[in-house]
């Protein structure tokens, strides 16, 4: 089949022609066309009764299109629609992923994605910053971006989008092994990390926090993190992050580890205390020793691992002898972790500062 992408923007084209917003304010008038797509010059996916030889299904994936030479079309965008329908693959996937990038990871965990196909990004407006934001995500989740005229066949030929079923592709090679995204509170650096993995096919979610208890804030922290995952993800609550990655393969997000710092503290009773110095040293060598380890597995592992820290460093000096001593405990730990990472980068008011070395 010879899809052609007429227009590949939001409802209302991307820039909205009546938006104030930054983001419409970049582009100039026209810059992507509302999103429409005409298979071999005389099927639209809205046809109720298609030609034959053509089949138009509405499932909970999106609109599926089987043409009569076999290819395969899935356009997925706006709400799930219809029941689930067996696990055929496609050759062709055109997905709203500004909205929900993690039907991705799903799609590829029952195999209806391939790495035979070709992942393109549509329905695009002013719900990404820029262009080159777009990209950078695609980049993350093997997925490309074309103009608005681009015609993409399911047979491979003519295809200007490149093959998209392998995150970081797009990126010129494999994703980095170990990644550290570092931000101070409220910075968007968790929502940074699940971006990167949310078209994933299996992550394990490893959360290091507290259980809450009955803390009201706490809990709605902890219930407004799971909302956001996929719910395909696994979840594995411990602190016991050196076991975890030293035998660790497939993908892990670890958030985070300022919370991971501070139960270490307990555990070790490390904490200062009334005028116990002999034993405050002996426990502040067992959470060095912690770090260490942690450092150790870090270097180690065998799986790709993106964690969440806190950056401590640039606020005002803690007021307590508590607080200075965990801000210096984790900027050491920072600077060792990053030391053995391939990518970092510092996430500020949602934006992201790559730190090169």
């Amino acid at each position: 089949m010879e899809v052609r992408l007429e227009g590949t923007g939001g409802p209302e084209g991307w820039p909205d022609p009546a938006c104030p917003c930054a983001s419409c304010g970049r582009l100039a008038p026209g810059h992507r066309r509302p999103l429409s797509v005409l298979v071999d010059g005389r099927v639209r996916l809205t046809d109720a009764r298609p030609p034959d030889g053509y089949l138009i299904r509405h499932t909970a994936d999106g609109c599926e299109v089987t043409g009569p030479d076999g290819g395969r079309l899935l356009c997925s965008v706006g709400p799930p629609a219809g029941a689930r329908d067996a696990d055929t693959p496609f050759d062709v996937v055109l997905m709203d992923l500004p909205d929900r990038p993690e039907r991705l990871g799903d799609l590829r965990r029952r195999g209806r994605i391939t790495p035979a196909t070709r992942i393109i990004a549509v329905s695009l407006d002013h719900r990404v910053a820029t262009e080159d934001e777009l990209a950078r995500r695609l980049g993350f989740w093997g997925a490309a971006v074309v103009p608005d005229g681009t015609v993409v066949d399911t047979a491979g030929s003519a295809d200007t989008a490149g093959q998209g079923a392998t995150p970081g592709a797009l990126r010129g090679g494999a994703l980095p092994r170990r990644t550290l995204l570092l931000g101070g509170s409220r910075s968007g650096k968790s929502e940074e990390a699940e971006l990167r993995l949310a078209a994933e096919p299996e992550v394990t979610y490893v959360a290091t926090g507290p259980s809450g208890g009955d803390d009201p804030a706490w809990l709605g922290r902890v219930r407004a993190h799971r909302e956001r995952r996929p719910a395909h993800w696994r979840t594995v609550e411990t602190t016991d992050l050196e076991a975890v990655l030293s035998g660790a393969t497939g993908t892990y997000l670890v958030d985070g580890l300022g919370t991971w710092l501070a139960a270490v503290f307990d555990e070790c009773a490390a904490w200062p205390e009334g005028d116990r110095a002999d034993d405050h040293g002996a426990a502040l060598g067992r959470v060095a020793r912690r770090c260490d380890a942690l450092v150790a597995a870090w270097r180690g592992t065998r799986a790709r691992v993106v964690a969440v820290s806190d950056e401590v460093g640039l606020g005002v000096i803690p007021a307590t002898p508590a607080g200075r001593l965990f801000r210096d405990a984790l900027g050491r730990l920072n600077q060792a972790l990053a030391r053995e990472s391939e990518d970092v980068a510092l996430v500020i008011a949602g934006r992201v500062v790559p730190l090169p070395l």
